[in-house]
Parts: C-alpha cells; sequence; structure tokens
C-alpha cells in the first residue's frame, strides 16, 4: 500500500535549512498497526503529513498503490486525502459551536449521498464509538475521552483506508488514553490501517509494529506479538 524510498523533506529560507526527514525508507502493509516514535523534533509528524498527503517530500519515492504520487498537484492530494486518510490530533480539533453529531457529519458533507444516508452513516459510526449517548452535547460538555471519541467517528465516517493518530492520548489521562488504544485496537482488527505517532513507550507496546526516528532517520522498525 505505502511505499516510501530514499525519502527526504527539507524545510528552507533565506537563513535556514532543516532536514526534518532524511534517508527514510518505509512499507507499510494493509491492515498494519503501527506505532511512530520518537522525540521532539525526530520527524515523526513530518513522516505522518507526508503519509497523508499533506505534505510532499523534497527527496526520494512516495508510492502509493503502486502509483508514484512524490510529486502530485495540490488538487491531487486532497483527493487522495480524502479517499483514503482518516486523522485523529491530540488537541481533537473538534469545532466548538457543533454538535457531537454534526462534527462526526461534517466530513460526509463533501460527499454526494442523500441527507438521510450520511444521517446514518454519522449514527453508526457514533454507536460505533460508543458516543451515540452525547450526540446533541458540545465538546464543552463533555469529557476528553469523549472528544477523542468523537474525533474518531469524525476520522471514520467516509470510511477511509487509513487511520492517521497524532499523539491521540497525549491530553488523556492513562485509563481514558488506555480506553482509546483499545478502541483503535478493535478498529484495526475490523480492517482498517493505523498508524500512530505518540511519545509513550505503553501506547507503542499495544502496536504490532513500533518505528522509532532519531535526528529525522528510521533507526529502529520492529514488527512484535501483542
Amino acid at each position: 500500500m505505502i511505499h516510501l524510498k530514499n525519502v527526504g523533506r527539507i524545510y528552507e529560507g533565506d537563513t535556514y535549512r532543516i532536514a526534518a526527514l532524511e534517508n527514510i525508507n518505509l512499507n507499510v502493509n494493509e491492515g498494519e498497526f503501527i506505532s511512530i516514535m520518537g522525540r521532539s523534533g525526530s520527524g515523526k509528524t513530518t513522516l505522518l503529513n507526508l503519509i497523508g498527503f499533506l505534505d510532499t517530500p523534497t527527496d526520494g519515492q512516495y508510492s502509493f498503490d503502486g502509483k508514484d504520487v512524490s510529486n502530485i498537484t495540490v488538487s491531487k492530494l486532497w483527493k487522495y486525502r480524502r479517499k483514503n486518510i482518516g486523522f485523529v490530533f491530540q488537541n481533537f480539533a473538534l469545532i466548538d459551536t457543533n454538535t457531537v453529531y454534526e462534527n462526526v457529519i461534517l466530513p460526509l458533507q463533501a460527499v454526494s449521498m442523500p441527507h438521510r444516508q450520511l444521517k446514518e452513516r454519522a449514527y453508526e459510526m457514533l454507536e460505533r464509538v460508543g458516543i451515540s449517548d452525547i450526540k446533541n452535547k458540545y465538546p464543552s460538555q463533555i469529557s476528553g475521552g469523549q472528544k477523542q471519541r468523537t474525533a474518531i467517528a469524525r476520522a471514520l465516517a467516509n470510511d477511509p483506508r487509513i487511520i492517521l493518530a497524532d499523539e491521540p492520548t497525549g491530553a488523556l489521562d492513562t485509563e481514558t488514553g488506555d480506553a482509546i488504544i483499545e478502541l483503535f485496537r478493535d478498529i484495526n482488527q475490523k480492517g482498517k490501517t493505523i498508524i500512530i505517532v505518540t511519545h509513550d513507550d505503553k501506547v507503542a507496546e499495544k502496536t504490532r509494529r513500533r518505528v522509532r526516528l532519531e535526528k529525522g532517520q528510521i533507526v529502529e522498525d520492529v514488527v512484535k506479538e501483542v
């Protein structure tokens, strides 16, 4: 599915040049459950953004389903992202003036589908993550764990092939974070590819593969039983 060959990402301006990623070689098969670890500044979020079509490499090749997507246009990046990727963020990224239901249905409104089916899909996702009982509440009225479940339901709404999560437990207490990772494991077992950026070894222990970055390079890539 995902194939990165000698990928690099450099950010530069008049007075600076930062090599965020260097010589990244990474293959991800459909249905994997992967954690990407590293210290702050190691390049893990940059790598997640490249995989999720939010950015493009300055060196090397990114192939997705056998197609080179290293230098495609912004509009094509958006189409790949909308079709294939669901994002979950540490800060939840919910719209405060929308209810839980309205946050979940929002990405579906770009889909050509009768409104009744959109509603059914949104309700299905709320049921799936266990928060259908709070669908009419606003983000300010719910807990951190419920906010993250809302974000996960929203990420699943378009039925993406891949869920990318950037520090999804970072703003949660240990017990709630454990519950969110168990939810990710359940979603993975139902066929979704999941890639989680984390600094937490306990989170990484629950994934089936751990990739570790240092100074923009992969220094560890371990497949394990969990």
